[in-house]
């Protein structure tokens, strides 16, 4: 019998996490709740228990709003009839799973739950091939990410931050980012370890990430190229991705990989310390993960 997933919130993500159960043989949208659907398509509640998700038979409900990301604010939809909920945003008290790093930690007993970041799940994937083989002693990351939601389409003013104001069409804009230093709640081999920063760019969709570290046991950037190149063909294929062809960010729309390693892009200052970069679709890849999540958590609840 097939999992059936409530979305609440049918922005960006949400969408793109509805296009995604459209493809999985695994689980089945049942219900949308949105505040800004027009009243024919549906009746909108403020309070999340107050949605009757229990009534569509809904088992999972992705919390996709942005708006309920701490796990006792998503909860509350658990009031609605729902049995789990998955919060598609990283969370400061739930508990955090990467498909590919750590979501065999899941237990049963975690009904509300995060499946982080796009940027976070690009992140901890590579670092976590280069941890286990290399070691990480420290690290500063860099993402460059296509423009999202909270930018503005024109100069105007913005309640988060002053560059967020600027005309997301024409500026590369410095933002604040939390994904490096959150890799250690999926990661906690690396807690401390990195930092980074942001920059949007004007692009629709893909982004891209920049990880500099130095490594505890020296290694050729060919030996790093193949090691990540062998994890991408094994047991995280389909997740992590390994190319060596030229490519720009529209080469990778619709990849369903949270990952995907580019060898030319990167270099080696020396054995010890390399710049590795790595291109994800943002909204794609990170909504095809929110899916694998949903599906093994059903798995270990079973």
């Amino acid at each position: 019998e097939k999992i059936k997933i409530g979305i609440n919130g049918f922005g960006t993500i949400g969408r793109s996490i509805a296009r995604a159960t459209l493809q999985s043989d695994d689980v089945e949208l049942v219900a949308i709740n949105d505040p800004l659907m027009t009243v024919d398509i549906m009746i909108y509640v403020v309070n999340p228990e107050e949605i009757p998700w229990g009534a569509a038979g809904v088992d999972v409900v992705v919390e996709s709003t942005g708006l309920f990301t701490d796990k006792d604010e998503a909860a509350a939809h658990l009031k609605g009839g729902a049995k789990m909920v998955v919060i598609s945003a990283p969370s400061k008290d739930a508990p955090m799973f990467v498909v590919g790093v750590n979501e065999k930690e899941y237990k049963p007993e975690l009904t509300v739950v995060s499946s982080a970041s796009c940027t976070i799940q690009c992140l901890a994937l590579l670092a976590k091939v280069i941890d286990d083989k290399f070691g990480i002693v420290e690290g500063l990351v860099t993402t460059f990410h296509s423009s999202t939601g909270t930018q503005n389409t024109v100069d105007g003013p913005s309640s988060k931050d002053w560059g967020s104001g600027r005309a997301a069409s024409l500026d590369i804009t410095p933002s604040s980012t939390g994904a490096a230093e959150a890799v250690g709640k999926v990661l906690p081999v690396l807690n401390g370890k990195l930092a980074g920063v942001s920059f949007h760019v004007p692009a629709v969709d893909v982004s891209v990430l920049d990880l500099n570290v130095k490594l505890q046991k020296d290694a050729t950037y060919e030996r790093i190229k193949a090691a990540i190149k062998e994890e991408s063909e094994g047991k995280l294929k389909g997740i992590l991705g390994y190319t060596e062809d030229d490519v720009v960010s529209t080469n990778f729309i619709g990849d369903s990989r949270s990952s995907i390693f580019d060898a030319k892009a990167g270099i080696a200052l020396n054995d010890g310390f390399v710049k590795l970069v790595s291109w994800y679709d943002n909204e794609w890849g990170y909504s095809s993960r929110v899916i694998d999540l949903i599906v093994h958590m059903a798995s270990a609840s079973v």
